[in-house]
C-alpha cells in the first residue's frame, strides 16, 4: 500500500530509541525526510534521519532550538510526531502520592506535557502552511491512572486532552491532530535490566524474565502478548498519511485489549 508520504518531511521527538526510533525508521522507509530529536543521539537515529538533533525538550529553549534546527534542515514541516515522554518513570516504580515529591510531578509534566506544547507551538506556522499532521504519543495510563507512576499518568491524560483541543482548533485550518495511546510495549522500559519492568519484577519477588512472561495475563491483555514498537510506528505512520485524511481528534489505543471500557 502506497501511503503517499514519499518526499514529505517530519520532526520526530524522543527518536533515539524505542517507539520514537521505530517511528523514525518507518517514516524513513516510506520516503519521509526525518529530523529526529533526542537528548542523546544514537547511531541508529543517525542512520535514519537527515538531521539528528540533540535537545532537552523538557525546556522551552530546547524545544525552540530543536524546531528551528529541523526547519533549517528540512525547509518546512509536513508531519510532527510528539513522541518524547517518560522521564524518570523508568526507575521510579509505583510510590504513592504521599511518597512522591513535588519535583517529580514538575519534571514529568515538563517533559510529557509542556515540552509537547512548546514544540507544537514552535512548529505550527509551518504545519499550518503545509496543512500537515500532528500525532501525539500518549499512553493508556491516561485512561487508567492508578496503574502508572504518580505524575506520569496525569501528564499523559493532560496530553490527550491537549490533543483534542488542538484537533478542534486546527482541523478547520487543514491540520489533522490525533493521539496514539500504546499499552505495554516491548522497549527497554520493560525489557531493560535496570528499568521499570525489572523494578516491578523485583517488587513482585520474581525474576525479570518470569515477570515478562506472566505480564500479559496479569494485565489482562486479551491478545496474550505485549505490543512491539514497530506496531506502534505503523499506526503512527498511517495516521500521518493522506489515507487517514478524515481521522481527526481520535485517540487510538493500541494495547492488545488491555483497556476494558467501551
Amino acid at each position: 500500500m502506497d501511503l503517499g508520504l514519499n518526499g514529505k518531511t517530519a520532526l520526530v521527538t524522543g527518536a533515539s530509541r524505542g517507539i520514537g526510533l521505530a517511528i523514525a525508521e518507518t517514516l524513513a522507509a516510506e520516503g519521509v525526510r526525518v529530523a529526529g530529536v533526542a537528548r542523546n543521539i544514537t547511531s541508529e537515529l543517525e542512520k535514519v534521519s537527515v538531521a539528528a538533533i540533540s535537545a532537552d525538550l523538557s525546556t522551552a529553549d530546547g524545544t525552540r532550538t530543536a524546531v528551528a534546527a529541523a526547519l533549517a534542515e528540512l525547509g518546512g514541516l509536513d508531519i510532527l510526531i510528539n513522541n518524547v515522554g517518560g522521564g524518570d518513570i523508568e526507575l521510579l516504580g509505583l510510590a504513592g502520592v504521599l511518597e512522591t515529591e513535588d519535583e517529580q510531578w514538575r519534571n514529568l509534566f515538563d517533559l510529557n506535557l509542556f515540552g509537547v506544547v512548546s514544540t507544537t507551538r514552535a512548529a505550527l506556522p509551518s504545519l499550518i502552511e503545509r496543512r500537515g499532521a500532528i500525532i501525539n504519543v500518549s499512553s493508556i495510563n491516561a485512561h487508567a491512572p492508578a496503574t502508572g507512576p504518580v505524575g506520569y499518568s496525569e501528564a499523559k491524560a493532560a496530553l490527550t486532552s491537549f490533543s483534542k483541543r488542538l484537533s478542534e482548533e486546527l482541523g478547520p485550518k487543514g491540520v489533522r491532530v490525533n493521539t496514539v495511546s500504546p499499552g505495554v510495549t516491548g522497549t527497554d522500559i520493560w525489557r531493560g535490566e535496570r528499568n521499570l519492568g525489572a523494578t516491578l519484577a523485583a517488587v513482585s519477588g520474581v525474576g525479570h524474565a518470569e515477570f515478562l512472561t506472566a505480564l500479559p495475563g496479569q494485565f489482562g491483555i486479551a491478545s496474550g502478548r505485549i505490543s512491539e514498537a514497530a506496531e506502534i510506528a505503523a499506526l503512527v505512520t498511517f495516521l500521518a498519511s493522506g489515507l487517514a485524511g478524515n481521522i481527526v481528534g481520535a485517540d487510538l489505543v493500541i494495547d492488545g485489549g488491555t483497556l476494558k471500557s467501551a
